[in-house]
Formats: C-alpha cells, sequence, structure tokens
C-alpha cells in the first residue's frame, strides 16, 4: 500500500503510560468510527508500515490511547511520536448520498439550492464545535458551517456538493 491508495486519519502525539502506549490524536470529523480498526498503517520513514491494535480507547477532543502489538517499551513507542497514521482506502465504510469524507471533497463544486453554483471546495475545517466546509469563489473565501441538513446531495460521479446554505449566509460573503 501506498499514499496514494491510503487517506490519512491522524498523527501519534505522544506517549500513553511507561509501557509502550501512545496517544493519537483522530483528526477526523467522527473519532468513534475508529473504534473497531484492528490495524493502522504509521509512515515510517516513507513506508506505511502496518500496527496491529492490541487495545484502542477514546479519549476526548479526538484522542485515543492505543497500544500496537510488539511495541512494548517506551523506547520503541518514543521513535512512532509525531508519525503520520492512514488507513487504506478500501477500509473506509460507502457513505450515502448525503455524507462524505473529509478527504474526498476537496475539489468538488458546490451548488445551493437558492443561489446556485458557488464555488469549489478548497478544504474542510474540522473544528470539534463548528467543523466548516471551505469554498474557494472567484478568489472569495466562503465557509459554510457543516450542520446536518446542510449537505442535500453528494454527487460522486460529477464531483458535486449540492447543498442548502442558511438564508442569506452565502449573501454574506458576496456583498
Amino acid at each position: 500500500m501506498d499514499l496514494k491508495d491510503s487517506i490519512y486519519i491522524g498523527q501519534i502525539a505522544k506517549l500513553h503510560g511507561y509501557k509502550g502506549g501512545v496517544s493519537l490524536f483522530l483528526d477526523v470529523t467522527h473519532p468513534e468510527e475508529y473504534i473497531d480498526t484492528e490495524t493502522f498503517f504509521v509512515d515510517v520513514e516513507g513506508i506505511l508500515t502496518p500496527f496491529f491494535i492490541e487495545s484502542f480507547k477514546l479519549k476526548n477532543k479526538g484522542f485515543a490511547a492505543v497500544k500496537f502489538q510488539g511495541v512494548d517499551t517506551e523506547q520503541n513507542a518514543r521513535s512512532l511520536i509525531k508519525k503520520k497514521v492512514y488507513l487504506p482506502e478500501t477500509e473506509l465504510k460507502e457513505l450515502d448520498q448525503s455524507s462524505f469524507y473529509d478527504h474526498e471533497v476537496i475539489g468538488y463544486s458546490i451548488e445551493d439550492i437558492v443561489k446556485g453554483p458557488i464555488g469549489k471546495v478548497t478544504g474542510v475545517a474540522d473544528l470539534k464545535l463548528n467543523p466548516l466546509l471551505i469554498i474557494d469563489f472567484n478568489g472569495k473565501e466562503i465557509l459554510l458551517p457543516l450542520f446536518d441538513g446542510l449537505i442535500v446531495n453528494v454527487d460522486r460521479e460529477s464531483n458535486q456538493l449540492k447543498v442548502n446554505a442558511p438564508e442569506g449566509l452565502i449573501d454574506l460573503y458576496l456583498d
């Protein structure tokens, strides 16, 4: 497996305990979706290396206490700090027509059901209290809060998101 077939999900932030455990920051919208993961792929000097999970306990703010099989000392765990963690794209579950993975919508065109085309997605700000869709509209940045009901449809064939933005929100950016 290489980077083009994988999805970045987080980074090993620090040690967790003294017996080889680490604290993994899951840079994803729903960390709880990764509780049953059996293997993470860690970028070790440019090689995505599989690490089998012995234990996984979700903490708060996107962190999880993780113990990998074979990583039994503080020294071994220390070598993993700041390493990026990935999963194969094939491990991600298929989503419905109103849901998406953050990475997949970068570059998608956005169409509001009232305003029509409003630009392209340049990013997703995964803020815990208020995640945002970042859109470029002719050089102007539009930020749409990701709340239940915003996304009307995800068209993966035409790379388009149809949204129902709150009345007046888009106008604030275009005036």
